[in-house]
């Protein structure tokens, strides 16, 4: 007799704790990055349990690794739902992991009670997603959205290793899992991951409601004067690009978060050549990461970076340029899958609030392609790609209960 579905929250947790355990460091964290022997184990216990549960294990050519449960029309394209397993060098035990973990557990409980879905469901642990070992990032789900891959053939890690042959490897390491092809159409897509900053935490809400995916673009300022001796170089002969980099960074900082929430400036690198303690710079540079849901407004948050560096340049007798380094656009999520997991959470009692992801998820790129929607969990003290980050148990469980009812709503829909 088919019951209602259920998580287990004992054997998530337990889950949780096995995963962590590959890969672990000695401050409690995880070093699993992408196509190591850590990676390679974590794909495998993921692969040996669907297996051992009657599922099909699938991978593809960039080694995203799929796990189906059939639905009672094989014909429909799949409810996936996911995230990855790799990490950070020095990262936490739920980023990432977590979702993939409480998308496989869904599975499990649907499994479990015998409940038939009209479509198929598939979880899926994305490759790559951190990008810590092999630029860039999200390299599993934008390979699996149609990204041209070919320039990635000669990638080399920060650790020296070749991505074409670590990949290799990883694909030959689980010849349980067939190959198929990379990309194929989805029903919706639906993606479990802790918040990675404090809200959540702070107003007591156990689930995030996502909307969007922030839009990500980089800079390259560059600002150049005039070299020259610190000590015999008066404020009037002085064409000093450091007194202007720091005026620029002053002005938009003060101008471009304070009044717009939803605004992110940050200067994350700066250097002065020729770098000299009793030298006036020739040269300063500095990165600024510019983030916003809403594509025109980042257009002018970043022509405002081009007036203000200019204009503080010039009053240093100094030139600017600024160089796009990076863009990744954002991307709104589907309002009826938002509906699905607002309704799913009410359905729960679980209070919730909607939010825009600051950071880039593989959920931005299948967005692109299928109705997609995230659900957010809180984290201590919003710690992330740090090995202190932490979830609590009933916050994992109220997560993984959620994104069930909302997997099941998906996949039979009325």
């Amino acid at each position: 007799m088919t019951r209602v579905p259920e998580i287990n929250g004992e054997r998530l947790l337990g889950r949780l704790d096995a995963f962590a355990r590959i890969g672990a460091t000695a401050a409690g964290g995880v070093n699993r990055q992408a196509f190591s022997v850590e990676d390679r184990g974590a794909r495998r216990l993921l692969a040996e349990l669907a297996l051992e549960r009657g599922f099909t294990v699938f991978q593809d050519g960039i080694a995203n690794l799929f796990v189906r449960r059939e639905g009672r029309d094989a014909a429909l394209p799949p409810l996936m739902i996911g995230s990855h397993l790799d990490s950070q060098p020095t990262g936490g035990r739920f980023d990432g992991a977590l979702g993939t973990l409480c998308a496989f557990e869904a599975l499990e409980a649907l499994e479990d009670a015998q409940a038939a879905t009209r479509m198929p469901v598939e979880v899926v642990a994305w490759a790559n997603e951190e990008g810590s070992r092999f630029a860039p990032g999200v390299m599993g789900s934008m390979a699996f959205t149609g990204a041209d891959v070919t320039a990635w053939a000669s990638i080399v890690g920060a650790d020296g290793a070749s991505l074409a042959t670590e990949l290799e490897a990883t694909i030959a390491a689980l010849p349980e899992a067939s190959l198929r092809p990379t990309g194929m159409p989805l029903s919706a897509y639906i993606e479990l991951h802790i918040e990675q900053g404090p809200a959540l935490e702070k107003e007591l809400t156990p689930i995030g409601v996502v909307t969007a995916v922030q839009g990500t673009r980089w800079l390259e300022v560059s600002i150049t004067g005039a070299a020259g001796h610190a000590g015999t170089t008066g404020l009037a002969y002085r064409r000093d690009p450091m007194v202007a980099a720091v005026a620029a960074m002053h002005r938009l900082q003060t101008t471009i978060m304070p009044p717009d929430t939803s605004a992110r400036l940050t200067v994350g690198r700066i250097s002065a050549q020729p770098g000299s303690i009793n030298a006036i710079p020739q040269s300063v540079t500095f990165t600024v990461d510019l983030r916003h849901p809403r594509p025109e407004r980042l257009d002018a948050i970043e022509a405002e970076v081009h007036r203000v560096c200019a204009a503080e340049a010039e009053v240093q007798h100094c030139s600017a340029t600024i160089r796009r380094s990076f863009d990744m656009p954002g991307a709104a999520f589907s309002p009826d899958m938002i509906k699905i997991v607002e309704e799913a959470a009410n359905s729960l009692q679980l209070p919730h609030k909607q939010m825009i992801s600051g950071a880039f998820h593989d959920a931005l790129f299948i967005a692109r392609v299928a109705p997609a929607a995230m659900i957010f969990v809180p984290c201590r003290d919003g710690l992330s790609h740090n090995e202190a980050e932490y979830v609590e148990p009933e916050h994992t469980i109220a997560g993984a209960r959620v994104l069930l009812r909302a997997s099941i709503a998906a996949a039979s829909p009325r």
